[in-house]
């Protein structure tokens, strides 16, 4: 298994960050508020990835 280098783990704290924040804002947030959130943060996530799978390919 590969190593990662420090950009691909500071996106994959920035990924789990985004999620549990979400995770707790979806708790005290009305509902469409909440959905709103998630959608950002799936996208988020997408490019993110997109990112992280060009490091990688450097």
């Amino acid at each position: 298994m590969e190593e990662k280098n420090e950009i691909e783990e500071l996106i994959d704290n920035m990924i789990s960050g985004g999620d549990d924040l979400v995770d707790h804002l979806k708790e005290v947030l009305p509902d469409s508020f909440a959905e709103t959130l998630t959608m950002f943060q799936e996208s988020n996530v997408v490019n993110l990835n997109k990112i992280k799978d060009f490091v990688k390919s450097k």
